[in-house]
């Protein structure tokens, strides 16, 4: 790869992977600090507003499923630049949207345009790199992505009483803009003869091949069980972090953004296990630990520093995870790159469209920590019957 396209370039391609892998924090978490306030705003209840961030993340999975397999027909590049503009135009109609229920119908196609960066990005990488080398590239654009849940947060909580949630829209439209300017240079991955030949009917049926793959399965539905205790947490923090805590928009966003960082410290570090199945099943046992502790730390009352402990230890976990089963998923499907990529990413968003709205069904702390705990178990129980199946040494 190095010899083929240089330093230089590689660089590039990196920082561009990471920027595009980034679209679902920067569109899901910048506007987390506003929700509160859109809601007084829209005068509407806080579960509808928290439509708008499952509306998106139902886009996201669906974008998934258009993008990934298209890309596989007519090549990486021109699908790219279609989802870009459509988030730009998707972007511009949801800072005019004058009820809460249009502004989720535009989170919606927001959502769709956005995930054509996300699978994209995976399936370059697959293009590219294969086995060990893949992981560690997903993991470095997983290092690089996590300076979008650092600073998105941040931004939002910086910005959200001066310029309201329409000015993080704003900001949301420039990077858009910048994106797809920045994503011109880029050099198609998906060569004329390794694209697929056959009809659009037939190319939305190779999805079937992937699903009798039974070892493809199992990593898909252990990604998309660890989206759902990430998205638990995403959809629930701004609420428990202010209302119950009594953090203030700019401390949420701040602190937001610090635990966010170590989804990335977790992706790294996965690599140093001798085997990704260890670093797998270790990430799903930290991950069902932490979400049965935080049912106990709220039943006793323990308090903020047991909730922020906890969930440190929980987003390290998720990071663990999200490389490891995402690298043996990938691996498992190369003969299919954007299907793949496709099939991965919208079960992760599916999962976290689901779990968004449910935590907000009654207590919002208890709802949280409940589907967190099932989501993890359910991921660990799949994790050690995948390796023990079919082990894979990657």
């Amino acid at each position: 790869m190095e010899s083929k396209y240089g330093k230089k370039y590689l660089i590039y391609l990196y920082l561009l992977l990471g920027a595009l892998a980034a679209f679902p924090p920067l569109v899901t978490d910048m506007y987390l600090p506003a929700l509160p306030v859109m809601t007084a705003e829209f005068n509407t209840v806080p579960s509808a507003v928290q439509m708008s961030l499952a509306a998106c993340i139902l886009g996201l999975a669906v974008g998934q499923l258009i993008f990934g397999p298209l890309s596989d027909k007519w090549g990486r590049k021109p699908l790219l630049k279609c989802a870009l503009l459509l988030f730009i135009l998707a972007t511009v109609a949801s800072i005019f949207s004058p009820t809460i229920e249009v502004l989720n119908i535009c989170r919606f196609f927001q959502g769709l345009g956005g995930a054509g960066g996300v699978v994209l990005s995976r399936s370059v990488a697959t293009d590219c790199y294969s086995g060990r080398e893949l992981a560690k590239t997903l993991a470095i654009i997983g290092a690089i992505n996590g300076i979008a849940p650092v600073t998105a947060p941040v931004i939002g909580g910086l910005f959200s009483e001066s310029i309201g949630w329409k000015g993080i829209f704003c900001i949301l439209l420039a990077i858009g803009i910048f994106l797809y300017l920045v994503s011109i240079p880029f050099r198609e991955s998906h060569l004329q003869e390794k694209r697929y030949t056959g009809t659009l009917t037939s190319l939305f049926t190779q999805a079937g091949k992937l699903f009798r793959n039974s070892a493809y399965v199992r990593y898909v539905l252990i990604f998309g069980m660890s989206n759902g205790v990430l998205f638990g947490y995403i959809s629930s923090a701004s609420f428990i972090l202010q209302n119950d805590f009594g953090l203030s928009e700019l401390m949420f966003g701040i602190l937001f953004g610090i635990n966010s960082m170590v989804i990335g410290t977790g992706s790294i570090l996965s690599l140093k296990l001798r085997k990704i199945a260890n670093a797998s099943d270790l990430g799903c046992a930290g991950m069902l630990l932490c979400s049965l502790l935080q049912l106990l730390n709220f039943y006793f009352g323990v308090g903020f520093w047991g909730y922020e402990i906890l969930v440190f230890f929980m987003l390290f976990s998720v990071g663990m995870v999200f490389t490891t089963s995402t690298t043996l998923a990938m691996t498992e499907g190369k003969a299919m790159v954007g299907w793949a990529s496709a099939i991965v990413g919208a079960t992760g968003f599916l999962f976290g469209g689901i779990v968004t709205p449910l935590v907000g069904i009654g207590s919002i702390q208890i709802s949280t920590y409940c589907i967190m705990t099932v989501c993890s178990l359910v991921s660990l129980i799949i994790s050690c019957m995948a390796y023990r199946s079919k082990p894979v040494i990657v």
